[in-house]
């Protein structure tokens, strides 16, 4: 049986490096006040239709269950975290500041960067329309792809207004409920040539050089966000960000500030974008609920391809894996009659919150010690020759000594400072 295409098994290695992964975005979402949500992989179908909108409908996972209803399997969280928040609104204060670490399916075509299934970090901001929200959710952006070991030397967050465009369109009489269509057609302005933008242009009425003369004066018409621009210099973090007004995002529900993320090398897919969606959430409770809110998406497929291409980065996460995958301590059992000894040995220290390994199966002394190393222990627990003592072998310098049975948690607590039990 061979996997589906665009879908992917997790080794042990691969699994240890989107844990890496997910780890950092834990970290930074809690050190900025966020809090954790989650919500189902199934959702009707019609949630898709009317709110995402553009080309994700013809990249959606769906089915007729057995209760005969259309569903789909998520292609993405804002919708899901729209029908949430209306449903109860009133039970939390505002600002809502959440994350999630969704799995996301999407039938696209394979290419590097993009698969049919991935797990995203989705950080919203929800009830607060200032400009410092918006810095809010750039800088933990920003902080999130640091945290990684990379720098503005590595990327760069490309910021723009969609309602700028929007204005353009209008000026140039594009009918309004045609509005999204342009968008669409802009959205793909750096991926597309000359030849392939002007008749797509055309059917708006509008030029390649009345779009180009715009692109050549963006400050004027997005004088909005100089506040955001302003709030982010004050953290010292204003180095990472760009104007581009090229970036409009392709989904329906976006109504102004948005940004897209890039490798600084123009390597790889985006690697996060977002922005806001002020009107998501009156659209999805009938007017009920109006909140504000703005969010980002960053995927795991082009975060790994660009941490594994950048040495910093790559060592740091060869380095978290090997610590918090490595073992702590090896049992090795020189005796096998004091086996019944040696697990209630293994399991005080395991207890004790240390990472423990030992060979299941009898074998020689020297064979144990060697799955100390492969395990990567620190230190190995040599148990049975000196019988009730203990004696201790750090791996890495071959350095031993002797303990007593009752002192070993106390020395193991000693031998290990810089080792948590977490």
């Amino acid at each position: 049986m061979q996997l589906l295409p665009g879908f992917r098994d997790f080794y042990p290695e691969d699994c240890a490096r989107r844990n890496y992964i997910l780890s950092r975005w834990r970290e930074v979402a809690r050190r900025y006040g966020f809090s954790e949500y989650d919500g189902p992989i199934l959702e009707p179908i019609e949630l898709y239709k009317k709110k995402s909108g553009g080309e994700l409908l013809g990249q959606l996972f769906d089915f007729v269950d057995k209760g005969g209803r259309h569903v789909a399997m998520r292609p993405e969280m804002t919708p899901s975290l729209a029908r949430m928040v209306a449903t109860r609104e009133r039970d939390f204060k505002k600002p809502l500041k959440w994350f999630c670490l969704p799995q996301f399916f999407r039938y696209e075509k394979q290419q590097r960067g993009r698969l049919r299934e991935f797990y995203q970090l989705n950080c919203d901001i929800i009830g607060e329309p200032s400009p410092a929200a918006d810095a809010e959710m750039l800088a933990i952006l920003i902080d999130m792809l640091r945290s990684f070991g990379l720098t503005k030397e590595h990327f760069v967050v490309r910021v723009s207004d969609r309602n700028a465009w929007t204005q353009f369109a209008l000026k140039r009489s594009v009918p309004e409920d045609r509005v999204l269509d342009f968008l669409a057609v802009i959205d793909k302005l750096e991926r597309s040539s000359p030849e392939q933008i002007r008749p797509k242009l055309a059917e708006f009425g509008v030029t390649l050089e009345d779009v180009e003369s715009f692109l050549r004066n963006p400050e004027a018409e997005a004088a909005g966000l100089r506040a955001l621009t302003d709030d982010l210099r004050a953290r010292g973090l204003d180095g990472f960000v760009e104007l581009d007004l090229t970036i409009v995002r392709g989904l329906a529900y976006y109504t102004g500030f948005v940004f897209e993320v890039f490798d600084r090398n123009k390597t790889e897919r985006a690697l996060a974008g977002g922005g806001r969606y002020d009107n998501l959430l009156s659209l999805m409770s009938d007017g009920k609920v109006n909140l504000t809110a703005l969010g980002f998406g960053m995927g795991d497929v082009v975060l790994q391809n660009l941490i594994q291409d950048t040495p910093p980065a790559r060592e740091q996460m060869e380095r978290w894996i090997a610590d918090h995958h490595a073992a702590d301590l090896f049992l090795v059992l020189a005796n096998e009659e004091r086996r019944p000894d040696a697990l209630r040995i293994l399991q005080s220290l395991r207890d004790a919150g240390y990472r423990v390994d030992y060979s299941l199966a009898p074998a020689k002394i020297g064979k144990q010690f060697q799955q100390a190393e492969q395990r990567g222990a620190s230190i190995a627990i040599l148990l049975g020759e000196e019988w009730p003592a203990l004696k201790l072998k750090r791996l890495a310098t071959r350095e031993e000594w002797t303990v007593a049975q009752d002192t070993l948690c106390a020395e193991i607590s000693r031998a290990l400072p810089a080792r948590t039990t977490s």
